[in-house]
């Protein structure tokens, strides 16, 4: 994990994202904390875990509201924001994970009232 990269790219999301937060783990990392209000006015909360960054990709968790069990989330519960093997280290950075995830809250709940998910999947 580059925890300086983490902290730099963490001021830079903030200044297109309205709350996010650094905080330090236990171990010396870092995890992100992220709040999203969707078009419909709903407000979402989340965790980014950094396991592998920026080799992997950061996961991302919604904290709150808990989410109904739906498309395009592993097992442990963090989303599929991006397929894996589109992650690229060199170009994706948080501001692109906001943005993904922030994508992702709207099409979920377009999931909860028509039932389908919008828009291209890649299956895996």
């Amino acid at each position: 994990m580059n925890v300086q990269r983490i902290y730099s790219e963490v001021r830079e999301a903030a200044a297109k994202f309205a709350l996010v937060e650094a905080h330090p783990t236990g171990d010396g990392g870092v995890f992100v904390k992220a709040g999203f209000q969707t078009s419909a006015g709903n407000t979402y909360f989340t965790k980014i875990l950094f396991p592998d960054y920026p080799a992997g990709m950061p996961r991302v968790y919604v904290t709150m509201p808990a989410l109904q069990s739906s498309p395009h989330r592993y097992t442990d519960g963090h989303i599929c924001y991006l397929h894996p093997s589109m992650w690229n280290p060199g170009r994706h950075d948080l501001t692109f994970v906001l943005g993904r995830v922030a994508k992702w809250l709207n099409k979920y709940e377009v999931w909860r009232i028509r039932g389908r998910w919008p828009g291209a999947e890649i299956k895996h």
